[in-house]
């Protein structure tokens, strides 16, 4: 299963099996301006979306399935920030990938997720950060993705299917571009409508957004 799954994914995404120092030497260095830097690309039908589509706020998430503060984040901190700010409306979260060491483990995991049923990525990125420890404590990925492939919504056969469509591995390169152009370097980023927040913290953010909100 994890041969087929990564051979599958890196045979279409081989261009994002470069480690975290690449995307570093490819960005801008600590000393460019912000007007430097690309803006963060707008959502579009291609996201992954939760929340409202009306929602005053959009918060973007540049996070990896093989980063452990990521996972940190939607165990620990996504449940507070749901009910608080996405089940009332408020915001909408977009969650975009950047895969990080190893990367071929996390590119294979991005593209089960992309390839999950209408409605069932989020379901896929939960399990995969709520299971990431245990993967990694063992060693072997293929009881993970089999996890994120049994809440998926599609079959095994279609999940292969779609990991060898070359646009699975091109969506995953738009994400990874738009990271690197708007001066991502680590995961999880987050950008309240269009400006980064300094971290990921469940303050920070609120502070970032909260101000968005007065008078709704």
């Amino acid at each position: 299963m994890l041969k087929t799954l990564a051979s599958t994914v890196l045979a279409t995404v081989v261009v994002l099996a470069v480690a975290p120092a690449a995307f570093a030497a490819d960005t801008p260095s600590a000393k460019a301006t912000t007007a430097t830097l690309a803006a963060v690309p707008a959502v579009s039908a291609a996201d992954r979306v939760l929340g409202r589509a009306d929602a005053p706020v959009t918060v973007i998430e540049y996070a990896s399935f093989t980063c452990s503060h990521c996972a940190a984040w939607t165990n620990d901190v996504l449940p507070a920030f749901k009910a608080r700010y996405i089940d009332t409306g408020k915001v909408r979260l977009v969650f975009r990938d950047l895969p990080t060491q190893p990367v071929q483990v996390a590119a294979t995991a991005a593209a089960i997720g992309r390839c999950a049923a209408p409605g069932k990525f989020f379901d896929v990125a939960h399990y995969l950060m709520a299971a990431q420890s245990a993967a990694f404590a063992s060693g072997d990925a293929r009881d993970w993705y089999t996890g994120a492939i049994s809440v998926s919504g599609r079959t095994q056969a279609q999940i292969e299917a779609c990991l060898g469509d070359p646009a699975t591995g091109q969506a995953l390169q738009r994400d990874v571009e738009a990271a690197v152009a708007a001066g991502v370097e680590g995961t999880p980023s987050f950008f309240v409508n269009g400006v980064r927040a300094s971290d990921h913290s469940l303050e920070t953010l609120s502070a970032a957004i909260d101000p968005l909100l007065k008078g709704r």
